[in-house]
């Protein structure tokens, strides 16, 4: 899942982006509205975290701006102004959720994950494929009836392949999927992720290497 968080507060975006990316969610943040509009011309995501009170752009033109979008994200805005016409108003631009600062964190993550799950073409909420089950809200990976632990990395990797299936998905397409836009893509990152995930699923293999083209779950 990619998120981008729009806030000019820089520390609360920061601990935002950080506390999304903990739970395996690759995030990119914008500081101001004409940051946020050249992300979000320039990458996919599933969720747009979004303050209104925006400087450069405002946040209710960005949030028209993104659900104008050919492959538009959804969009939590998130923001002081919570009283019911505030939201109504919000709401009314186009935005698919809204949550008044201050919030509690886990609740911000669930509405993040109920957002993408509700974006459409989404995939079931439980994947599934060649034995594997994973269900992101519970966070739990079970490979013929046997769980397997997974760092946070690891399950977000195999997330997107299961997502993907049976398609391929390039290291290019993993480093934009779950790491984020500073990803070096040069790195071999992607390689040694997968490199654990194999030995933590066991035998025999379930994720395939085809050179220039990608990783997928076997057929």
């Amino acid at each position: 899942m990619r998120v981008l968080v729009v806030e000019d507060a820089r520390t609360l975006a920061d601990v935002v982006a950080e506390g999304l990316r903990d739970q395996g969610m690759a995030v990119d943040v914008a500081y101001d509205g004409l940051e946020g509009a050249e992300k979000i011309g320039v990458h996919r995501y599933d969720v747009v975290v979004l303050d209104r009170d925006l400087p450069g752009l405002h946040g209710d033109v960005l949030c028209r701006m993104a659900a104008a979008a050919p492959d538009p994200p959804m969009v939590l805005m998130l923001t002081a102004s919570g009283g019911p016409g505030d939201v109504v108003q919000g709401l009314s631009l186009g935005a698919d959720d809204y949550l008044a600062k201050p919030f509690h964190f886990p609740e911000l993550v669930l509405r993040v994950r109920a957002l993408a799950r509700r974006r459409p073409g989404a995939r079931p909420r439980v994947l599934r494929a060649a034995g594997i089950e994973l269900d992101p809200l519970a966070r739990t990976v079970v490979r013929d009836g046997v769980p397997v632990e997974l760092s946070v990395k690891e399950f977000a990797v195999l997330a997107a392949l299961l997502a993907a299936s049976p398609g391929f998905l390039s290291a290019q397409d993993l480093l934009e999927r779950v790491w984020d836009e500073h990803a070096d893509p040069f790195t071999n990152t992607v390689a040694v992720t997968v490199g654990r995930l194999r030995r933590k699923l066991g035998a025999p293999p379930v994720i395939t290497t085809t050179p220039g083209v990608g990783y997928r779950i076997a057929p």
